[in-house]
């Protein structure tokens, strides 16, 4: 491992797809099948973006699924490992703070696990959203899934104290300390990553953010775009305790500390 401090100019799990997949097991597809469940309750088009699709798993179980599906990320290693590791999909490298991948080209725009928040401001989430509405037909939906804003409203048991995850890859035990600040100002969501491996190498410390983002703010934000929110829940989900299975439908609070959104594109590209 090499030191660094920032997460934009290296990142452990981005840069090696392989040890993000063993940090991040899902040997059942549970994004994927979630996904797939909304996509197919509110009769979504073949045609999916898996915006910030990461090591293309879910892109994957999507096309299995017998959709068309083009993954895109802003990592040319997990690209590398999509297309190697997880074909079927076309994966394209675009960054969704701002993308311009065809007009009218998808039926539905997908971005999981809090990849959104990686907008952190204002003039970004436009972008991103300008972006989805030029990209999907009409009628097309967008399914967002990411960590839940007013979850941090008076709560504090997320913050301050480092949690310490330990797994083993390849004969190499690492031992990640997280911890999580906010900047209520701001609205983001600080979160300092130290790495540290049993095969002698030096730490790692590594910073990134999100962008906290509160359901009425999310409304208005989509409202602006010319989307009808649909389904607006804190679960059941693909990170929620307990899981999302199927059969079960969405809850109608938005209090945990995830968030699911399903909207639907109303206003003409």
């Amino acid at each position: 491992m090499t030191s660094t401090t920032t997460a934009s100019a290296h990142n452990l799990l981005t840069d090696n797809p392989e040890l993000y997949e063993a940090r991040f097991p899902d040997p059942d597809r549970l994004a994927g099948r979630w996904t797939e469940d909304c996509l197919r309750r509110h009769g979504a088009g073949q045609r999916v973006l898996d915006m910030g699709c990461g090591t293309g798993r879910d892109a994957a179980h999507l096309h299995s699924a017998g959709r068309t599906v083009t993954g895109a990320d802003l990592s040319e290693a997990m690209l590398v490992h999509a297309r190697a590791h997880h074909p079927g999909p076309e994966y394209v490298r675009a960054d969704l703070r701002g993308f311009d991948l065809g007009q009218d080209a998808f039926d539905a725009v997908v971005c999981l696990d809090s990849a959104l928040l990686y907008c952190h401001t204002n003039d970004q989430l436009d972008a991103f959203l300008s972006s989805c509405l030029r990209a999907l037909a009409p009628g097309g939906l967008l399914v967002a899934e990411m960590r839940n804003g007013s979850y941090f409203l008076g709560r504090t048991d997320l913050l301050d104290t480092p949690k310490v995850n330990e797994f083993t890859w390849q004969g190499t035990a690492y031992r990640s300390t997280t911890t999580l600040t906010v900047d209520r100002t701001a609205q983001l969501l600080h979160r300092k990553r130290v790495w540290t491996a049993d095969d002698g190498s030096e730490p790692v410390e590594q910073r990134s953010a999100w962008r906290l983002l509160f359901s009425q703010e999310l409304r208005h934000l989509l409202a602006a775009h010319g989307f009808e929110v649909l389904e607006l829940h804190d679960g059941p989900g693909p990170r929620t305790e307990p899981p999302w299975q199927e059969g079960l439908l969405p809850g109608r609070t938005a209090d945990a500390d995830r968030l699911h959104v399903v909207a639907r594109l109303t206003q003409p590209s």
